[in-house]
């Protein structure tokens, strides 16, 4: 493995590289007790009323020390009801002297109730408070960190079945963090655990103290995380959900080969590697390992967030189902924002899309079929109103009102007969950056097989006549032609029209700061 999966932080390179400072949670050291003794301020922790349950002691017996952290320490108590074990992470209140440090508290234990339920995420049971500390009951798991199975593999490495089975439960954590707005910003091997030491234990995420949530369409300006697994995005300060998804590619890699895909002995180092270098296939064991495993890794480590797969498309990848099935396959955030962006764009667009959507086969729309399936939910091989309400209701930061709903229905039912078919929904949902970043070839043909669709004479123009003709729309042509005519000569290329394919896609994202807790 090298050297040891120790928590890098990336401190050294901020400092180096960037001029601004900004509150960066797990790089800025904490303010010293020197420092608040000098100030005389009582810390924020201590004078807040958190509103959790007052009565921890009457209800849990404290045992022994689990591990411990930044800001407290984790342990295993036994409830005196019951005599069931949980897990209890002690907070210091005194430790929290600034109101972020609190706030921080509050979001872990909102994000443990939200995420509540979730097979592969640890249970939360309860939040208490005392005068000194804040104490957070959890599900017990005694299976050891996964860091640890992979350090006791056979060359550190994990089977292909073992692995695909490990990464499908954290593709699903990660997915359904998405949908609540959530991006967990430290996926690493340390963060999950065990729930017990069969070889077939479930996985469960924990630690979620670097976890946030963001407003649709924007960007965390912060850097977090370890170095090892941070996403190139973070280290340009614009980054999003799509972090978490090259962090499982990382750890994938890792349980594959037994060493990390961007290595070097120095931050600096490790992190010139991310921006700029590809994961190495060539050495053993790679050449013995499948090519479909070595796609997914690749679709999980593009540079590139937008055309990296998302957590829900990564679940649909042949070498991470089930038996060859998807089974549960999430919704696909991007997918839910390609359907509300739909409505959006321009008639041109939309025919644009359709044309290019009829040129895939039914094996490159493979996760697009899932999603389809998980939309349709009376499996009737069309999409309703109310399913699409129901769909849309899932991305839970977008809050989409009833009327919008409609709306998007009616954009993408191009045949106007109230549902949208499988190939209605194709149109609407194309990752068209995926399509151009993950084969340049195929993007030339089924760009091009698209446009000719459209280019009736095959002179590699397409004229407002021929618009009209394909569209079967009344009167001037023109607004239609202008949108797409770069170069206002009356007609559209190739290029521009691949360029009008480009921009109906996900790339106008505007990012800023993240959202207020």
């Amino acid at each position: 493995m090298g050297c040891c999966f120790s928590t890098k932080k990336i401190t050294d390179w901020i400092h180096k590289n960037n001029k601004k400072t900004h509150n960066n949670k797990n790089i800025n050291p904490p303010l010293s007790k020197k420092k608040e003794k000098q100030s005389g301020a009582i810390p924020w922790g201590k004078k807040t009323n958190f509103g959790y349950d007052k009565d921890f002691e009457k209800r849990y017996t404290i045992g022994k020390l689990l591990g411990h952290g930044q800001f407290g320490f984790t342990y295993v108590a036994t409830d005196k009801c019951n005599g069931d074990r949980v897990a209890v992470k002690k907070i210091d209140k005194n430790k929290m002297i600034l109101p972020p440090a609190v706030e921080d508290v509050k979001r872990e234990v909102r994000i443990l109730k939200d995420l509540s339920g979730h097979e592969n995420v640890v249970q939360f049971y309860n939040s208490f408070e005392d005068d000194s500390y804040v104490y957070i009951a959890m599900e017990l798991c005694e299976g050891g960190e996964l860091l640890d199975r992979i350090l006791a593999k056979k060359s550190s490495r994990y089977t292909e079945k073992d692995a695909a089975r490990v990464v499908r439960q954290m593709l699903k954590v990660a997915a359904e963090c998405h949908l609540h707005g959530l991006v967990h910003r430290d996926m690493k091997p340390e963060n999950f655990l065990f729930k017990s030491v069969e070889e077939d234990s479930a996985l469960k995420a924990t630690d979620f103290g670097l976890s946030d949530f963001i407003r649709p369409g924007k960007k965390f300006r912060d850097i977090v995380g370890s170095a090892y697994y941070v996403a190139p995005e973070v280290l340009k300060r614009k980054s999003g959900p799509e972090s978490d998804v090259w962090s499982i590619g990382v750890i994938t890699y890792i349980l594959l080969c037994g060493r990390r895909p961007f290595w070097d002995k120095t931050e600096d180092g490790i992190f010139r590697e991310v921006l700029k270098n590809k994961p190495d296939f060539r050495r053993k064991p790679w050449p013995n390992i499948s090519d479909d495993a070595k796609d997914f890794v690749n679709k999980l480590l593009v540079k590139e967030p937008l055309a990296r797969y998302t957590a829900a498309q990564a679940l649909s990848h042949p070498w991470v189902r089930e038996g060859g099935n998807a089974l549960e396959i999430p919704l696909d955030i991007s997918v839910l924002y390609n359907m509300r962006q739909f409505v959006k764009y321009s008639r041109l667009k939309q025919f644009a899309l359709r044309a290019l959507a009829s040129t895939l086969d039914e094996e490159e729309l493979a996760d697009l079929r899932d999603q389809f399936r998980a939309i349709d939910v009376d499996k009737n091989g069309a999409i309703s109103l109310e399913e699409m309400r129901q769909a849309l209701a899932k991305d839970i930061p977008w809050k989409v009102k009833d009327s919008r709903a409609l709306e998007i229905l009616q954009a993408m039912d191009s045949n106007t007969d109230g549902l949208v078919d499988f190939h209605e929904f194709v149109a609407a949902t194309l990752h068209v950056h995926q399509l151009e970043e993950h084969n340049s070839v195929k993007w030339q043909q089924i760009s091009h097989a698209a446009f000719e669709k459209f280019d009736v004479d095959k002179d590699g123009y397409i004229t407002g006549e021929e618009l009209k003709m394909h569209t079967g729309l009344r009167g001037s042509i023109d607004p239609l032609l202008e949108e797409a005519d770069i170069d206002k000569d009356g007609k559209i290329s190739l290029s521009e029209f691949r360029r009008l394919l480009r921009t109906a896609s996900m790339g106008k994202i505007t990012v800023n700061s993240p959202a207020p807790r």
